[in-house]
């Protein structure tokens, strides 16, 4: 059975830094997408990045445009560890943030990549961490 736990959030000063961690067990897949999602109450689920895990491609990612430039996902295939580096926060990035799995990938001349950073394309989710960056 596959099982994400986040954790690393918490509450931090506008500008300040946080890291994401997501451990991952009981993956079966060889290759696959881990993406960073978040949610505020009443609003939908918001894809903020992710990350193909796999070959050929991996490592390549992709980003949310209020995200860039100030948030990086990597990976530490060796501990199933996932992060979330957030720097610069703003108020705006106060969410509960969750990590998740899509099992398959898009794959095109020779190197793959995740689909999407839609919710309804990943199978498997944690139960989240909260950030909270205040003004």
């Amino acid at each position: 059975q596959v099982q994400l736990v986040e954790s690393g959030g918490g509450s931090v000063q506008t500008g300040g830094s946080l890291t994401l961690s997501c451990v991952v067990s009981g993956n079966r897949y060889n290759n696959y997408c881990m993406g960073w999602f978040r949610q505020i109450p009443e609003k939908e689920r918001e894809g903020v990045t992710n990350i193909y895990i796999g070959f050929p491609g991996g490592g390549t990612s992709a980003y949310a445009d209020s995200v860039k430039g100030r948030f990086t996902i990597s990976r530490d295939t060796g501990n199933n560890t996932v992060y979330l580096q957030m720097n610069s926060l703003k108020p705006a990035d106060t969410a509960m943030y969750y990590c998740a799995i899509d099992p398959r990938a898009y794959c095109s001349g020779g190197s793959c990549r995740c689909r999407s950073l839609k919710e309804t394309d990943f199978t498997y989710w944690g139960q989240g961490t909260q950030v909270i960056v205040a003004s």
